[in-house]
């Protein structure tokens, strides 16, 4: 498996090999890359529910 190092801050948008906060701004630091897409997804269903409770916000 393999593992993503690269890291962008949603606060700067700056990227970073931090795994928690970045070093510029002290914000969250999160993988930018979307999940890989499997038709034999198990998880969908809850990945759908939790967008579009999110964007009833």
């Amino acid at each position: 498996m393999m593992v993503w190092l690269l890291r962008k801050c949603e606060k700067c948008g700056k990227y970073t090999l931090q795994t928690i906060q970045c070093p510029y701004c002290g914000g969250k630091a999160r993988m930018p890359h979307p999940p890989r897409f499997s038709p034999d997804d198990k998880y969908l269903r809850y990945r759908m529910a939790l967008k579009e409770g999110s964007s009833a916000e």
